[in-house]
């Protein structure tokens, strides 16, 4: 039943917010040299890896120089590309990955390879489920660039601290995959993004 809401809403999302898609892509190509989407290899159910799709919202060949953002004014991030991380719409592509069946909108945020390495056996119980645009730790985490901005090793507090956490906010999930949970976090993703 989550898969058959995963393809209506997708749908939905992606024909309602054509316009916006088409404003952010254009505004994206004018504003700075390369493409208007960025893809990115994470690993999704089962550890099978697939291409997740965002806005692009940083400088070409930023990825090349860390994978993680630090900072609400990392300089990698174009201006464009700020607002659209604030808002969270750079991630309104993935609504492609929800219809291919690569992601769901519920389910723990997919991450590279190099951090999945590290997941212990009980941490890489989140590769079992379909990962998804939104969860409890995305709610939890929101604001994670500027906290991993305050560590003098961004890097090292994600590991040791950020993902651990993350993963037991996924856990939630997880555990109580069912309808009522389901749009309740999609809910409590948009309240929180209004605020």
């Amino acid at each position: 039943m989550i898969r058959f809401f995963d393809i209506l809403l997708s749908s939905l999302g992606l024909i309602i917010l054509s316009p916006l898609l088409l404003i952010t892509y254009v505004t994206i190509r004018l504003e700075s040299k390369g493409p208007g989407f960025y893809r990115q290899e994470r690993v999704g159910l089962h550890g099978k890896p697939f291409y997740i799709y965002k806005f692009r919202s940083m400088r070409m060949g930023s990825d090349r120089r860390g994978l993680i953002t630090v900072g609400g004014h990392d300089p990698r991030v174009t201006r464009c590309g700020y607002i659209l991380r604030k808002l969270k719409i750079d991630e309104l592509p993935q609504l492609f990955n929800v219809l291919k069946g690569d992601m769901s909108i519920v389910g723990p945020r997919p991450e590279v390879s190099k951090y999945t390495r590290l997941y212990s056996p009980e941490q890489a119980r989140v590769l079992e489920v379909r990962p998804g645009i939104t969860d409890w730790a995305s709610i939890k985490y929101v604001d994670e660039s500027e906290l991993l901005a305050k560590s003098s090793d961004p890097e090292k507090t994600y590991i040791e601290k950020v993902m651990p956490d993350k993963i037991r906010y996924n856990m939630k999930w997880i555990n109580h995959q069912c309808l009522s949970e389901y749009f309740h976090i999609i809910l409590a993703t948009f309240t929180h993004i209004a605020r």
